[in-house]
């Protein structure tokens, strides 16, 4: 009987040590590519990558685990960004994340193949990545942050919290922004009270030449437009304002910028999450409609606005979705 049992056993165990073995075999690693039009220490940035990564993790995507990323950092420059892009396509990730117009149009002149998610584009069918949002039709999906009639907007919020500006100033790069929104500017000159007027510049110190020109005559406010370049110059922007006494309005929250009106962007990466999961399970990106923000943020820097010495409207600080003091 002892015999007869232990053999029993013997069997049972041999059966077991290859489950156990099999349990205990280390995830498959996937890969997959983040290319930013952003500086690495970009606060903004890094609030977006934290989105991204809590999204993967509540999906059971855990870097260093099952999980590797590859991440890169060229900044707004156009040529940084197409040769980090032909360097993170090299890298046969399984998708990429990428964030803005410039982005997508660069890693698009590298690959027709490997999936990219965008979490920040404006205009993705003008742009020509996707066929239409319901069936984007290629390798390209994602989710867009604004629209090109927020302009209006921007400009109401900033005269109501500023009721003496008469001028603003629009600083952009043609090579990196979105241009429909010069289009609806354009449309819009003759119906607002208030001069626009258009600043183009291709580098930093021509962000200094332009606002300390313009700021020379009075009633003066600054419009950030939602370009690749002015967010990795956003710093300095935020700064020439300050310096130059000039209220402003922004897309999207920045530390010390007085107002915005805008996505919350590190949601927008955290919905891209479960598109990546999507297609590291096996759905094709064309077949995953473009998704637009679910809501925008209404943002106030009352410290910002002392500074300036603007009393802020009761009725902005009821409607703002966050006050900062």
């Amino acid at each position: 009987m002892q015999r007869r049992m232990f053999i029993t056993l013997l069997g049972g165990a041999a059966i077991a040590w290859p489950l156990a073995a099999e349990a205990q075999q280390p995830e498959r690693m996937r890969r997959i590519g983040v290319l930013m039009a952003l500086d690495p220490d970009d606060l903004e940035g890094q609030s977006e990558m934290s989105g991204l990564k809590q999204g993967l993790q509540e999906l059971g995507w855990v870097e260093g685990r099952n999980l590797q990323i590859e991440y890169s950092w060229p900044g707004g420059e156009p040529n940084r960004i197409q040769a980090f892009a032909k360097a993170l396509v090299g890298q046969q990730c399984e998708v990429i994340v990428a964030r803005s117009t410039p982005v997508v149009a660069a890693l698009l002149r590298e690959t027709r193949s490997i999936p990219i998610v965008f979490g920040w584009v404006v205009d993705p069918v003008g742009s020509g990545f996707v066929q239409s949002f319901p069936h984007p039709g290629g390798n390209v999906t994602g989710f867009q942050n604004l629209e090109f009639s927020m302009v209006g907007k921007w400009i109401e919020l900033l005269t109501k919290i500023a009721p003496a500006v008469r001028r603003v100033v629009y600083i952009y790069n043609l090579a990196t922004v979105p241009t429909g929104f010069l289009r609806a500017l354009d449309a819009l000159a003759p119906t607002i009270p208030v001069q626009l007027v258009a600043a183009p510049v291709h580098s930093s110190a021509e962000i200094d030449a332009a606002v300390a020109d313009f700021a020379r005559e009075p009633g003066g406010g600054l419009m950030m437009m939602p370009d690749t370049f002015n967010e990795a110059n956003q710093a300095q922007i935020i700064a020439l304002t300050a310096k130059c006494g000039l209220p402003a309005v922004y897309p999207h929250r920045f530390n010390d910028g007085l107002i915005s009106y805008g996505p919350d962007l590190p949601s927008l990466f955290k919905r891209a999450a479960s598109y990546v999961d999507r297609i590291l399970r096996g759905e094709k990106p064309g077949e995953l409609p473009v998704q637009a923000p679910t809501r925008y943020e209404l943002i106030i820097n009352l410290k910002t606005a002392k500074t300036l010495g603007l009393t802020v409207p009761q009725s902005l600080v009821v409607a703002a979705d966050e006050v900062i003091e």
